[in-house]
């Protein structure tokens, strides 16, 4: 490699590929925008192709941008990797993960993988981040995060990133064993109306399935109702209330399964989301990033075989 090419011509690089933007890389990276454009005119002079294309619009990459890219974040992470293993002493399967997942998705998965994880990596930090989808796919793209656990968003979301499907989640409209409308000899969605409703946060993938679907059922937008995204806070309001709870079936796989909670009987049919693993494809997975796909994706097909 050519010895002038120096790691703050790469940090810069993938600042740019990110953000798209020569200011919002300078923000970012907490130095001035002429910095920036200095460093990425001497990387573009050292490997004598254009980069990026500098406009009103932000920077936008060329074709060799897009190819490099993956080659240039690889090397950054793996210099990243090496002194995290350096820093572990002498212990040979040291290092950290940084994992992000879906509040909804983790309490049904994360346990178990863990527990598997471990059996092999003994002396590894992992670093779980919980949000929303949105958030945490940034984050896996600004390199915050080795691996995300999230959902298939729209295609300019996913730009840069690799997802690997591992199952369909459908939604479920759970309420409390006990609940009075388990008992009603023919059941509607206008009868779950005169309850407290449980939805996600709005612009999320399992908002959009919970809208769809009580439009599809005459009823519209609820004048009133309680958003709320962590699973721990709506499974106490949902059994010390008369909630109703529109929430991905894994969430509360265990508690269906042991009749805590009652799904109630709609036709749910088009509610499916995929989850699955995303990466970026500017970084090459460490073998510790590798074994906790391999965790995940045993337990995934576990608990969602075929």
């Amino acid at each position: 490699m050519d010895g002038r090419i120096k790691l703050r011509h790469l940090q810069c690089f993938l600042a740019v590929m990110q953000h798209r933007s020569l200011q919002k890389a300078a923000d970012a990276m907490s130095i001035t925008q002429p910095a920036v454009s200095k460093t990425i005119a001497e990387m573009e002079e050292i490997m004598g192709a254009r980069l990026f294309e500098r406009g009103r619009n932000g920077a936008k990459p060329t074709d060799k941008a897009e190819l490099f890219w993956r080659y240039a974040g690889a090397t950054v992470s793996t210099l990243r990797q090496g002194m995290e293993l350096l820093s572990g002493g002498d212990r040979a399967d040291g290092g950290t993960i940084r994992l992000g997942v879906l509040p909804t998705v983790a309490p049904s998965l994360i346990p178990q993988a863990l527990q598997l994880f471990q059996q092999q990596w003994k002396n590894v930090v992992v670093r779980i981040t919980s949000g929303l989808n949105m958030q945490l796919m940034q984050q896996l793209k600004a390199q915050e995060l080795d691996l995300v656990i999230g959902r298939l968003s729209e295609p300019d979301s996913m730009v840069g990133l690799t997802f690997e499907h591992l199952f369909a989640d459908q939604l479920s409209v759970a309420v409390r064993a006990g609940h009075p409308l388990l008992s009603l000899p023919t059941l509607s969605v206008e009868h779950i109306m005169a309850y407290s409703l449980l939805l996600p946060p709005l612009s999320t993938v399992i908002r959009n399935a919970a809208d769809s679907f009580l439009t599809a059922h005459g009823v519209g937008n609820p004048a009133a109702y309680i958003e709320v995204l962590s699973v721990s806070l709506g499974r106490e309001l949902v059994l010390r209330n008369d909630a109703v709870w529109f929430v991905p079936t894994s969430a509360v796989r265990l508690d269906l399964e042991n009749g805590v909670l009652r799904s109630l009987p709609f036709p749910m049919a088009g509610s499916e989301q995929m989850v699955g693993l995303a990466l970026s494809n500017a970084v090459l997975p460490s073998p510790v990033t590798e074994a906790m796909i391999h965790a995940i994706r045993e337990v995934a097909a576990r608990q969602h075989p075929g």
